[in-house]
């Protein structure tokens, strides 16, 4: 795995994206029910818990991703999935307040963690057949490796600056997938502009 990720290039970018995106995605679930246990808000276990609904179906821009990816257009979309993922912090710091902004805000982040993880796949899957198996561990290694990161980091966050530092945290994430993700579209675009 640990070659994989020293030769490909590409392994290396998807995975780091990866990272970041779920990194982004645990920032956000690991301090929300925080967030809405607290004024003005106050609900309970049961309220906080519906929130996941609304996330569930973000789920359902894997469709919009996969068509995308199959035009070929899988590098250049990440761009604009992680520009979701980092917008979507500005969404819900904007409508701390508003249960309804949050839903938006939850859509916005599953739309873009969705995308970043579907289009992702198909770069990397396409770097070398024969090693798909070990390209996926090592993608989802650092995947999860994000995922947990975020986790401790939104915590501490929370615990440092409450839902405002959440929310500076998740943004400054995303625009690091959206640095992350750039230079592979603009060879992408590069690629297609020298083969036409």
């Amino acid at each position: 795995m640990l070659q994989l990720l020293r030769d490909q290039r590409e392994l290396r970018r998807s995975a780091l994206l990866g990272a970041l995106g779920f990194a982004t995605f645990s920032v956000f679930w690991t301090t929300i029910a925080f967030h809405l246990a607290d004024p003005p808000f106050d609900y309970g276990d049961g309220a906080i818990g519906l929130l996941g609904l609304a996330g569930a179906a973000g789920a359902l821009c894997a469709l919009a991703a996969g068509r995308l990816a199959d035009r070929g257009l899988a590098k250049p979309s990440r761009v604009l999935a992680a520009g979701a993922v980092a917008g979507s912090f500005a969404v819900l710091w904007a409508g701390r307040a508003s249960i309804v902004v949050i839903v938006l805000g939850v859509l916005l982040l599953d739309v873009g963690v969705q995308g970043i993880q579907v289009l992702n796949q198909t770069v990397i899957y396409e770097l070398a057949p024969e090693a798909r198996s070990r390209i996926n561990s090592a993608y989802m290694t650092c995947y999860f490796a994000g995922g947990a990161i975020g986790s401790a980091v939104g915590a501490a966050a929370y615990d440092q600056g409450g839902w405002a530092r959440v929310c500076q945290l998740g943004a400054l994430l995303g625009a690091l997938a959206v640095a992350t993700a750039l230079p592979g579209a603009r060879r992408a675009q590069a690629a297609d502009v020298s083969s036409a």
